[in-house]
């Protein structure tokens, strides 16, 4: 992990690239991650935790309609945030994340572990879907590697 995240602060400061981030289920740990290092305030601009789906409507712009028709935990909603996020903070990039980190929340389709992270930059948005195994705290975990494995790709 300490490997990755010198590598994504080596990148975004190399390309001189900002980034803010919009977390569900992660809570933050995406933003963690991202301000391990001295001087990653040259890119980590904003990092919101949008738990809520009010919160979600009402900071990053997701209309209620979408969120209702499929759900606060979907690709959909995972790319809205991302976007959210970037256009508030008027960064290079974004990220989104939401999902299901239990143990309550499945629904049909969704089962606990199910995650949506995003990537978005002006041009494109990107969005995965993983199912993750194991408690709360390890889906969490998985997630935020996993988000952080996704924008070294995107880097």
């Amino acid at each position: 992990m300490q490997d990755l995240t010198k590598y994504i602060h080596k990148a975004l400061i190399k390309s001189a690239k900002t980034i803010a981030t919009a977390e569900s289920c992660t809570a933050g740990l995406v933003s963690n991650l991202l301000t391990q290092l001295s001087g990653s305030s040259k890119y980590f601009i904003l990092g919101i935790v949008a738990y809520s789906n009010k919160s979600k409507q009402n900071i990053l712009s997701i209309p209620a309609q979408l969120i209702a028709k499929k759900g606060a935990v979907s690709a959909e909603v995972a790319r809205k945030m991302a976007q959210g996020t970037r256009k508030l903070a008027k960064s290079d990039l974004g990220i989104g994340i939401t999902g299901i980190a239990g143990p309550t929340g499945a629904i049909l389709n969704k089962p606990v572990g199910t995650v949506f992270i995003a990537i978005s930059d002006k041009n494109n948005t990107i969005c995965k879907r993983f199912i993750f195994q194991g408690n709360r705290a390890s889906i969490r975990k998985q997630s935020a590697l996993k988000a952080l494995q996704l924008l070294k790709l995107v880097l």
